[in-house]
């Protein structure tokens, strides 16, 4: 019994831990999976970079985007930040 009673305030801070950082990390990465594999051509996205780029075709690993009218460029799906949303 007393080894249930040192072992106790070890499990209550491993369940803190799970509960306040190892959850919420996982629930974020399972949405911008989501969000990546929802985007489709025309969407505009944020790049790690900072750029802000539009979709121009879906591949399966890659994306390739359109930076401006006449440079399309091929990046992997990881490097995308977050979708853009316009402030309007």
């Amino acid at each position: 019994m007393e080894i249930i009673v040192q072992l106790f305030p070890f499990i209550f801070l491993i369940a803190i831990m799970y509960f306040v950082i190892i959850r919420p990390q996982q629930t974020e990465a399972k949405a911008k999976k989501a969000m990546i594999e929802a985007l489709s051509k025309g969407d505009k996205v944020i790049t790690n970079g900072g750029f802000i780029v539009v979709v121009y075709k879906v591949e399966e690993n890659f994306l390739s985007v359109k930076i401006n009218d006449d440079t399309i460029v091929k990046i992997t799906k990881d490097s995308i930040a977050k979708k853009y949303e316009s402030e309007a």
